[in-house]
């Protein structure tokens, strides 16, 4: 069972790691959701139901969506439908989790382009009441001048936050407790997810799902980030698990994480 207290951050679930079950069925996952004990989720759209049926679905299953997941390329071409879909579901946030660009091709001038796009899509997002977190991957941590891309575009961040996964922050070979501290008031949001050991990082943005492991029981320090958010007072944190044991894996996030909340 969940723990859920208004002295500690509130833990979601983030419903990508159940995508394979949503294409099997969705009510009955929704209701795997709910018995799991969460209360607040983020995600984007589900294909193949129409947004009053998933808000049904939610409602019904006593779930709120906090942050809406959407693609840079749906925020480029279609704002006004981002905030549109993002106030039906009465999110507070926007999550954009991917800036476009080819392998292992990123480069600065890409990282620019979207840090100005974030800036400008952000504001407009501040006037409808939203906020837009763009959400790390790990190719940020390439070097740049004295730093990173992501040293970059935190230092820039005007208009818009951070959702940060503090298991791509470790794959793009950083530290993630460092970066919460470092820049603790551009970060609203973490994703936590925890890497098996042995695994030697890249920041590629791509690895093996079955890299990731109970929460607790690998490399990234779940432990030491948990009590950082609290000492933060950050308000929301969203379990994301991608293995193919998500289901397992997941009952025994909770498990874990409700130990440190004690």
């Amino acid at each position: 069972m969940l723990i859920n207290s208004s002295h500690i951050p509130q833990v979601g679930l983030q419903l990508y790691s159940l995508r394979n079950q949503f294409l099997d069925d969705i009510p009955r996952t929704y209701r795997v959701v709910r018995d799991w004990g969460f209360k607040f989720v983020e995600g984007g759209t589900n294909a193949g139901i129409s947004l009053e049926a998933q808000k049904k679905l939610l409602d019904n299953n006593g779930l709120k969506l906090i942050s809406l997941a959407v693609s840079y390329k749906e925020l480029l071409n279609d704002p006004k439908k981002v905030i549109e879909t993002a106030k039906y579901f009465e999110s507070k946030y926007v999550v954009v989790g991917w800036i476009p660009h080819d392998a292992n091709d990123i480069g600065f001038d890409k990282i620019k382009i979207a840090t100005d796009f974030f800036n400008k899509s952000g504001k407009l997002l501040e006037k409808e009441g939203l906020r837009l977190a763009y959400h790390t991957h790990g190719y940020e941590f390439q070097p740049y001048k004295k730093g990173t891309f992501f040293d970059y575009m935190a230092q820039m961040a005007k208009n818009f936050t951070f959702e940060i996964d503090v298991f791509w922050v470790k794959m793009g070979d950083d530290d993630p407790l460092s970066l919460l501290q470092k820049y603790s008031d551009k970060i609203s949001l973490l994703h936590l997810k925890d890497r098996k050991i042995g695994t030697k990082s890249n920041n590629s943005g791509q690895v093996d799902v079955d890299t990731n492991v109970v929460l607790g029981s690998g490399d990234v320090g779940i432990k030491e980030i948990v009590g950082e958010a609290i000492k933060l007072k950050i308000k929301y944190l969203f379990v994301e698990d991608e293995s193919q044991n998500v289901l397992t894996q997941i009952q025994k996030d909770l498990e874990y994480l409700n130990t440190l909340f004690k």
